[in-house]
């Protein structure tokens, strides 16, 4: 049932994104001139995000890309639509960390003291046993006993993956066989910790409420509480905070170029003094065109300081960011529910530097865009100048020449999302599968340990 929610919404979100990029160009198509273009970049639905949504509904889905505004991904699901974040999704992911995890613990919890309670690990050991065999026993049984029927609605979920029409590449496969990988371990990772426990009580009942207790801590409250940890000791000032920053710098460079071209216009009207309206009229024709890009080049001058500022805002908010996740990471990574949940994002491609990575990608192509805009500016001789002219009665206008016609956007570039390579993926998930495996075999040698020494009368 969850696979199926995710490939509708999946579909839902491709149709969506689809129709918003041909409407996108269907307004560039229809502009008269090139001042002023502008087009959106859409971020593309990852088909993994049908077992981990991760934060792919948090995140903006588009930006838009022009030569003014800051590259920023706005309009996500959640914001459009806050009920559906009330309660998230029920995905792959969610259910093997809450619900596959809490079966692994019912299944393993009274696995040695239960038996001590029936009477039977007594008559077990009255036969030359070895304990590691019972041990092992114990754990093969109740993995099997979990994964064999476990297995058929993943092999169901694949099915209507396929036949529904997923876009699924081998590349994708492979993901999708890492995340059943790493799912499995996750899995026995819980199943491993709930024969150590019952290896350490003598009741089963006990095991049991430590058991639960410890999923709950593993589960709910250490992932948490690590990011709230992590946001006290590196706190990291909010975006409003960033873009009043932002706005207060670009507001300031406006008004100084507001008035240094007030100044610029009074200087060109001194050698126009005493000259007769015939004269002013050829002197003006002669000069206008200059002046009319000189203005342009100090309007480009000064809204390259605008985004310079605004990348060295973003920049340092992404690396304080970085700081604060990293530690909330590390935190995080004590308990196995992380380890897995990061890694499954990750895998999926919808992991919390979705933004960043987009963002970036977003920024390159605003690069690339702005430059063949500009190119095609000077080719149909739209120059981007303004024209400035005063009045002594209004003052100053500003206007830009007007273009006629329509534009041709067969040459517009188009944007491109980012792909991390699969040996890029393997090399970032390797440490949370790395931490799982420990966690496992720390708990495995622990239950030996502890049986080695188990009474079992």
């Amino acid at each position: 049932m969850s696979v199926e929610i995710g490939i509708r919404e999946y579909q839902n979100a491709v149709r969506q994104t689809d129709t918003a990029r041909r409407l996108s160009e269907e307004r560039l198509s229809q502009q008269s001139g090139w001042m002023g273009a502008s087009v959106e970049a859409f971020r593309t639905a990852d088909p993994l995000q049908v077992f981990v949504t991760g934060v792919s509904n948090d995140v903006g889905r588009f930006s838009s890309v022009d030569a003014t505004d800051p590259v920023k991904l706005q309009n996500s699901a959640y914001g459009d639509d806050p009920v559906f974040a009330l309660f998230r999704s029920i995905d792959f992911a969610f259910i093997v960390t809450a619900v596959l995890s809490l079966f692994a613990i019912l299944f393993s919890y009274d696995s040695v003291n239960g038996e001590r309670e029936q009477g039977t690990l007594q008559l077990t050991f009255a036969n030359p046993v070895p304990r590691v065999q019972f041990i092992l026993a114990k754990f093969a049984g109740a993995w099997l006993g979990l994964i064999v029927p476990l297995t058929i609605p993943v092999l169901i979920a694949a099915l209507l993956v396929m036949v529904q029409g997923v876009p699924m590449t081998g590349p994708d496969w492979v993901r999708f066989a890492m995340l059943l990988g790493l799912s499995l371990l996750f899995f026995t990772c819980f199943l491993v910790f709930g024969i150590l426990v019952s290896a350490l009580t003598r009741r089963s009942n006990v095991a049991f409420l430590i058991c639960l207790a410890g999923w709950i801590l593993l589960v709910l409250v250490l992932p948490r509480a690590a990011m709230m940890a992590a946001g006290l000791s590196i706190p990291v000032p909010s975006v409003a905070e960033v873009e009043g920053q932002r706005d207060a710098f670009a507001k300031g460079q406006w008004e100084e170029y507001m008035k240094a071209a007030g100044e610029r216009w009074r200087q060109r009207q001194e050698p126009q003094q005493g000259m007769s309206d015939p004269e002013r009229d050829v002197y003006r024709d002669a000069h206008i065109q200059g002046w009319m890009d000189e203005e342009d080049g100090e309007r480009k001058t000064m809204q390259a300081r605008i985004e310079a500022e605004g990348r060295r805002l973003e920049e340092d908010l992404r690396n304080r960011k970085n700081a604060q996740e990293g530690l909330g990471y590390a935190l995080a990574m004590i308990s196995p529910a992380s380890a897995y949940q990061l890694a499954a994002m990750t895998l999926a491609g919808t992991d919390p530097g979705l933004k960043t990575r987009y963002e970036n990608a977003i920024q390159d192509y605003r690069t690339l865009f702005n430059a063949y805009v500009e190119k095609r500016q000077k080719e149909t001789g739209g120059s981007g100048g303004m024209r400035i002219t005063f009045d002594s009665n209004k003052g100053f206008s500003f206007s830009a020449p007007r273009e006629r016609g329509t534009i041709d956007v067969s040459g517009v570039p188009r944007f491109s999302p980012p792909v991390r390579p699969t040996g890029e993926l393997i090399l970032a998930v390797m440490p949370h599968a790395g931490m799982l495996a420990a966690i496992t075999l720390f708990a495995l040698a622990g239950s030996l340990a502890a049986f080695l020494r188990y009474d079992v009368r």
